[in-house]
């Protein structure tokens, strides 16, 4: 139960690997709080529907929660969105709503959440990035700068609040079963497969452990690090 007692915000909380990391720190005895488009069927304490490109609700959901549950002490920075297209077609909305889903809202967030740990000297942020983030991929470039940012926003953050017992990393996943995989045609799979050298794609429990861990005590040391999660895809 490493987690008694302590507040945790999950960010895309709908998600695969959301729900993962969510049933995760409920198990270890954490005060669930969540956030998504739809929270319909998502198991928490406090749940708030909203957008977290809409700056208003952003800026107001540490206090919203804070207000529903006394406190919060962890926050992890998990929704994120696609809108893939090769550069020369890729239109400019679908590069200013990636790089405001996946980058500018988990900025804001940490911004509005990390005031009240830096008053009460403790806190976890954890940002989900991904290995695209550090390889790159055809067809993503939008992805793959959102993500690439979220790294490079990190080691600033957890430079400027470590002094005051505050942590922040990432975890980067790798190609893990969710829905997004799910639609990939058999071919597709099968050149995954042969890029991995576990043989199989990520679990979302496989995530939702690593976060876990990042977040917990055993964890105080580690500040500003990405720790990748993709079976050996890529050995960085």
């Amino acid at each position: 139960m490493r987690f008694q007692g302590k507040t945790i915000l999950v960010t895309g909380a709908a998600g695969g690997i959301g729900r993962n990391i969510t049933t995760a720190f409920e198990a270890e005895g954490a005060r669930i709080a969540v956030t998504d488009l739809d929270t319909k069927g998502i198991e928490a304490e406090v749940a708030f529907d909203g957008d977290l490109t809409d700056r208003v609700f952003c800026d107001a959901l540490p206090q919203m929660v804070k207000d529903k549950m006394g406190s919060l002490d962890i926050v992890i920075n998990n929704a994120g969105i696609t809108r893939d297209n090769l550069v020369l077609r890729m239109k400019q909305s679908e590069w200013e709503d990636v790089i405001q889903a996946n980058l500018t809202a988990a900025f804001k967030l940490s911004q509005a959440c990390v005031k009240a740990m830096i008053r009460r000297r403790w806190g976890r942020i954890i940002n989900i990035s991904s290995i695209v983030g550090r390889i790159g991929n055809a067809g993503q470039a939008n992805y793959a700068a959102s993500k690439a940012g979220v790294t490079g926003m990190t080691k600033a953050l957890a430079a400027e609040v470590a002094s005051r017992n505050i942590t922040v990393n990432c975890v980067a996943p790798g190609f893990i079963v969710t829905p997004m995989t799910d639609v990939l045609e058999d071919s597709q799979k099968e050149a995954l497969l042969s890029a991995i050298p576990v043989g199989r794609l990520g679990e979302p429990e496989d995530v939702a452990a690593c976060v876990s861990f990042l977040a917990s005590t055993e964890a105080a040391y580690i500040t500003g690090q990405t720790v990748h999660v993709n079976g050996g895809m890529a050995m960085i």
